[in-house]
């Protein structure tokens, strides 16, 4: 897992450990750690470090002087380094250290930017940018001259300079990923001691770029667990179940699926898709005739139940044994998809709840919580109704709103979008998702992953974990279906189709 912190836990631990080593030890070893990095982005691009034009953003806390002291070492290169002061003041130290190195520190009146930063600005030439303006402590949006420096870093950014960003993109709200106003976009952030939980979900992890650890002696004095922690391959190769020599379709689970209907007859298909390929050992279908034909002919492995339009009806006695339900998926919400719904409910057994299932337990909370293991999959504006908050807010704040609903809700809750947060009623830390591509916005790729993760829970994984694999493959199948053969480096669009069949190769890759 790489394990992101909150701001305090990062403080507390830094206090520790500078009470055990010399005074500017961590600075010396974060500016070391931030011009290593940087030096190979120079390297990577045809001016090299010596003779490259270098422009630190220099607010007048630590990060600036992280940046400044990262100048320095550049400098000193052969880099032509100016460093711009963005306040009445610069870290002293890392000032007199640039200089000393041959470079140049800007004061405010150098700059003149009271109205805009000139066209002859350094910035406009650069080669590579480094933002030193705020460091973790930093809150809302930027402020003047801060935002006119970071636009003119995007403009340079655009033209093809490359932007550093020290710790973390400056603008970024470092405990939640919320950006508030005028905010720094990095391509590369070199984050100190310890992943701030803000650089892994957006829109903060969309201003971040690649994120950078640098190691500065934190470790041992992070005392308290993280606030999120995302996946990595083997961490996800762990948690899939593998049939073994006494497997048969029962002990591999089996799935009740309630999805589809005569107008989202998709709905049943994709999910369905979703399941067969998650593993389990049986699906069963339950959805209106007119779905069933078209499972029945996609999917002839699974096991297809037909219920009634309307009355009574008893759903579990029908359907017949399964050990995971996934129930929402185009199946509408009148009083007979209410009824089902409610059935499953009273179960003992897991259940992932999405799409329609979603909308119905905005209407009927009282469903919930339930003592049996449950997971939501919304969206925004899903999660929204379910909180009767604004959608725009859930979007801004998702790691925020993803606790609250948990909490409140009684369930886990997997927040889908640009980010993909998983949060827990036990509030342990935030799982993120690191596999998402834009290539999965399109109709019905959330019914696959529901299929997928709802065979994932049949299998016996923790709503968390079957949540976690579950969007960890479902991203990386629409990788592969969006590069289709190749180096994957020419891209095409995709339909949630693609994602079904890109599932084996996704689950082969791991």
């Amino acid at each position: 897992m790489r394990d992101a912190y909150q701001v305090a836990a990062v403080r507390a631990a830094e206090q520790a450990l500078m009470g055990r080593v010399p005074d500017g030890t961590l600075m010396g070893r974060a500016a070391a750690g931030l011009a290593s990095v940087c030096a190979a982005l120079l390297r990577a691009a045809p001016g090299h470090v010596y003779g490259a034009r270098v422009v630190v953003l220099a607010g007048r806390g630590d990060n600036g002087g992280d940046a400044l002291y990262a100048g320095a070492l550049l400098a000193r290169r052969g880099a032509a380094v100016t460093a711009i002061a963005a306040g009445s003041a610069v870290h002293p130290g890392g000032a007199a250290a640039l200089r000393e190195a041959g470079g140049r520190v800007s004061s405010p009146a150098d700059v003149g930017y009271a109205d805009a930063v000139p066209a002859a600005h350094p910035i406009a030439g650069a080669d590579l940018i480094v933002d030193g303006l705020l460091g973790i402590g930093g809150r809302g949006g930027l402020r003047e001259p801060f935002a006119s420096l970071a636009a003119e870093a995007e403009t340079a950014r655009q033209a093809g300079a490359t932007v550093v960003a020290v710790d973390l993109p400056s603008g970024i709200d470092a405990d939640t990923g919320a950006v508030e106003g005028p905010a720094v976009r990095a391509d590369v952030t070199v984050t100190f001691g310890a992943i701030k939980s803000g650089l892994l979900i957006d829109p903060g992890a969309g201003h971040a770029g690649t994120v950078e650890l640098v190691d500065i002696g934190l470790g041992p004095y992070l005392e308290t667990e993280p606030a999120a922690s995302a996946p990595q391959r083997d961490d996800i190769r762990e948690l899939l179940p593998r049939p073994g020599a006494e497997s048969d379709k029962y002990r591999r689970g089996v799935l009740g699926l309630l999805a589809g209907s005569d107008r989202f007859t998709g709905a049943a298909l994709l999910s369905a898709g979703g399941a067969v390929h998650g593993g389990a050992g049986m699906v069963r279908v339950v959805t209106t005739q007119e779905a069933a034909v078209l499972v029945r002919q996609k999917w002839p492995e699974t096991v297809v139940t037909v219920h009634p339009d309307e009355g009574e009806w008893d759903l579990l006695g029908s359907v017949g044994r399964v050990q995971a339900w996934v129930a929402g998926p185009g199946m509408g919400t009148g009083p007979d998809a209410v009824a089902r719904l409610t059935a499953i409910l009273r179960t003992d057994l897991p259940v992932l709840v999405d799409a329609d299932g979603l909308t119905i337990l905005s209407q009927h909370q009282d469903l919930l919580p339930r003592l049996a293991p449950t997971l939501i999959t919304p969206h925004a504006g899903e999660l929204a109704r379910l909180l009767g908050a604004d959608p725009a807010s859930v979007e801004a704040r998702r790691l925020e709103h993803a606790r609250r609903a948990a909490a409140q809700l009684g369930v886990t809750v997997l927040l889908k979008g640009s980010t993909t947060v998983i949060a827990s009623p036990d509030a342990g830390p935030v799982l993120v998702n690191p596999t998402g591509t834009p290539w999965l916005a399109t109709a019905g790729s959330g019914d696959v992953l529901s299929g997928l993760a709802g065979a994932l829970l049949a299998q016996g994984l923790a709503p968390a974990q079957a949540g976690l694999a579950g969007a960890y493959l479902h991203g990386l199948a629409g990788r592969l279906a969006a590069a289709g053969p190749g180096d994957g480096t020419a891209q095409a669009p995709i339909g949630a189709s693609d994602l079904v069949r890109a599932l084996p190769a996704a689950f082969r890759s791991l």
